[in-house]
């Protein structure tokens, strides 16, 4: 067995919880920790640790190119810091028609020479190779069961060892899958509890990055290990059920918007035949969106539509109005913005990204408790019918159902309220008189 004690130093680097991990003698190891905690240069310095203790090859297999590079560069640096000389040496190969860099660390005889290969994951790169196995971020790997049939024979030999590492990415993976296999010791590590045992990061430091990420899933997922399903009602009805109030009307009074006292925000989903057309009144009042109420249009007509809107929009309490302008609604919402002018109607093309936004500020909401609905089942469904997917390549993707004829457009157009009532767009004057007065920008 080759002296493991030159590597003392780089142990004493380690924070207390990462030197139990790195002086584990356990032979299949699961460690699911939060970002900002060293899983990597932890998992890296254990396989450093134990090869050399082993006289055992080592594979480093990792999520991409990218990041195999990143975990080799940790363990050359561990190495580096302690003046220990390797032999780096990187060639280009090709299996498969899949073209990838291998790098491969070689340590000084005195360490017993053992090799450090490091790969990007692919059920092509996982096979032939005997030694012990680091799978690092491998809840981000793609064909990740593949790569697992390919890749676990090569433990056979030798009892080969293997570390499994990641911060959770849902549940549709083999990641998620080994959390219940009693054969693993598993080492869970959320941000709250490496500072507990160690991580100087200050309570300060985590609310700063809490608020600093703005969406409550990814923190609880990134940073608190929760395993989250990928696909899930984005609005639960416990949360839908806390903004609810019974005394508000359902219905908008658009008579009663000619004497309203109050800043109103305005969203509008925009359908012809198959859906509603979904006009959401809300006043702010302070930081609460309080309903107004709802006016549903089914199966009318373009131009009647647009009197309709605007019959709304022009009121002066109304300070902004976004609208859906994605296909049918690309017209409407032209013409509503030439008449009403660009600081009171905001055109909304409904992107991937731009419905993440917007439905994560009424979500926001809907948590603190700061928006106000009316009890009403068909809003109530309505607004629990998104869910929010996660694709195997990690973009979240907010998706609805139609019901009862309608496709979340009750969803659509609180959360485009919610975007007008947020949106910084400067004072607005009000100027009152004819229609035909109106001017770009200002009201009437």
């Amino acid at each position: 067995m080759a002296d493991v004690s030159l590597l003392r130093p780089i142990l004493d680097m380690c924070y207390p919880f990462q030197r139990a991990r790195v002086l584990s003698c356990e032979r299949f190891t699961l460690t699911t920790w939060s970002r900002q905690t060293g899983k990597s240069w932890t998992m890296s310095m254990r396989r450093i640790l134990r090869g050399i203790m082993r006289g055992r090859n080592q594979f480093f297999l990792s999520a991409g190119q990218r990041q195999s590079r990143e975990l080799m560069m940790k363990a050359k640096q561990h190495l580096e810091a302690i003046k220990i000389a390797v032999q780096w040496d990187e060639r280009e190969l090709e299996l498969a028609d899949f073209k990838y860099s291998l790098l491969e660390i070689t340590l000084p005889p005195e360490l017993g020479g053992i090799r450090i290969l490091g790969l990007p994951a692919n059920p092509d790169t996982a096979r032939g190779f005997t030694g012990d196995v680091l799978l690092d971020e491998f809840a981000m790997h793609k064909n990740d069961k593949e790569i697992w049939a390919a890749m676990y024979p090569s433990l056979t030999r030798g009892r080969g060892e293997l570390d499994v590492c990641s911060t959770p990415k849902g549940k549709a993976n083999k990641f998620y899958e080994l959390q219940s296999n009693k054969s693993y010791d598993r080492d869970v590590m959320t941000i709250y509890d490496s500072v507990k045992k160690g991580n100087p990061l200050t309570e300060d430091d985590i609310e700063e990055l809490r608020l600093g990420c703005g969406d409550v899933d990814i923190w609880r997922q990134e940073f608190g290990c929760e395993f989250l399903d990928e696909a899930y009602n984005f609005l639960s009805y416990e949360m839908i059920a806390a903004c609810e109030d019974g005394l508000l009307s359902r219905e908008l009074n658009v008579q009663a918007l000619r004497e309203h006292d109050g800043d109103v925000f305005v969203g509008v989903d925009i359908a012809r035949k198959k859906d509603l057309t979904v006009i959401w009144a809300f006043q702010k009042v302070g930081e609460v969106f309080i309903s107004l109420g709802l006016t549903e249009l089914r199966s009318t007509r373009f131009q009647k539509q647009f009197e309709i809107i605007s019959s709304i929009i022009q009121n002066p309490c109304v300070r902004r109005a976004a609208i859906d302008e994605t296909g049918l609604g690309m017209q409407l919402a032209e013409q509503l913005e030439e008449r009403f002018g660009s600081y009171r109607v905001e055109p909304c093309t409904f992107t991937t990204a731009f419905k993440a936004d917007a439905a994560g500020k009424m979500r926001v909401r809907f948590e603190d408790k700061n928006i106000r609905i009316p009890t009403c089942p068909d809003i109530r469904n309505d607004l629990h019918s998104v869910q929010k997917n996660v694709t195997s390549s990690g973009q979240v993707r907010l998706t609805a159902d139609r019901q009862k004829g309608s496709h979340a457009d009750r969803f659509w157009a609180a959360a485009l309220a919610v975007h007008a009532g947020d949106s910084d767009v400067g004072p607005i004057e009000a100027h009152f008189g004819s229609p035909l007065a109106m001017s770009k920008g200002r009201a009437w």
